[in-house]
């Protein structure tokens, strides 16, 4: 599937983009600058050559606090979208084949985390926990989960209902061979577009809570906080929330593009695709398309 998500080239640009974003969670604080924490006289400064993205109010450097804070984005929207990857997928695998019970009690608990707002549920849980991003990003990935339980479960229930998957029942296989066998195939496409589009989700919710003063402690430098702080400054750094606000809808985008890309290239239209490109490939001179009639 790899192969075939970079032979896209929307595929190519979703793998480029987040690449660079995990370099810089990687290197960024390596690679700042200046010292994120450090203030200075020069408080609301213009670009420069010395701070590229100007000061914040206390006189910080924009540009190694964005560098500095990328980790902490990256990160916290990884631990939602694995967080909700375990919780949701596993239970809605297993409720097919686990008895009615299972089944029920599954679907009970997946509605109601689905009626839950997670922004309030994880601003109660920091309350009861202590201001920490990991126990906000924990909730918040259980809070996400029912998308992995509803695609994981009907990749399943597809499956389950196939007439080679009874054969094996008939003939003796156990539910573990069938799961590894059969039901592998069938979940991980879907189950990859669901994870590439929750770490997008994941990106917001972290801007959202860092943006509110949640899950992190200031001074830490975090892209949802920047965007905060430039926002009470607008008449001396009208441009102050662009690089934040940038750097967060260009994650998001790849995100999605990358989700929109796995979505292409899986299931028979992903095979339909590679099988023409193979052809086409293989064929010379294959470079006008030939009309109804057979001519070129």
């Amino acid at each position: 599937m790899t192969r075939r998500v970079l032979a896209l080239t929307s595929g190519r640009i979703a793998v480029a983009v987040l690449a660079v974003i995990a370099l810089l969670a990687l290197l960024g604080p390596w690679l700042a600058p200046q010292d994120p924490l450090a203030t200075s006289d020069h408080v609301l400064a213009a670009a420069s050559g010395s701070h590229w993205l100007g000061t914040d109010h206390l006189g910080r450097d924009v540009f190694s606090r964005l560098l500095d804070g990328s980790r902490v984005s990256v990160l916290g929207s990884l631990e939602v979208a694995l967080v909700a990857l375990v919780v949701g997928a596993v239970p809605g695998i297993l409720s097919v084949y686990l008895g009615r019970v299972f089944e029920w009690v599954t679907l009970r608990l997946a509605d109601t985390l689905v009626a839950l707002p997670f922004l309030l549920f994880a601003v109660a849980v920091i309350a009861l926990l202590g201001n920490g991003l990991a126990q906000a990003m924990f909730v918040t990935g259980a809070l996400v989960s029912p998308l992995f339980y509803r695609v994981a479960r009907a990749a399943t229930l597809s499956v389950a209902r196939s007439p080679y998957v009874e054969a094996a029942l008939v003939a003796g296989a156990s539910t573990g061979w069938i799961v590894r066998r059969h039901v592998r195939v069938k979940v991980l496409p879907p189950l990859a577009v669901a994870l590439a589009q929750t770490i997008g989700v994941g990106f917001v919710i972290v801007s959202s809570l860092t943006f509110l003063g949640i899950g992190v402690q200031p001074p830490a430098p975090t892209w949802g906080g920047l965007l905060a702080s430039d926002l009470g400054y607008l008449g001396q750094r009208p441009w102050g929330p662009v690089a934040p606000a940038l750097l967060i809808m260009v994650t998001v985008w790849a995100c999605n593009l990358l989700a929109d890309a796995i979505r292409d290239v899986s299931g028979e239209a992903g095979r339909a695709l590679a099988d023409d490109r193979e052809a086409g490939a293989a064929r010379p001179g294959t470079n006008r398309p030939v009309s109804a009639g057979g001519t070129r």
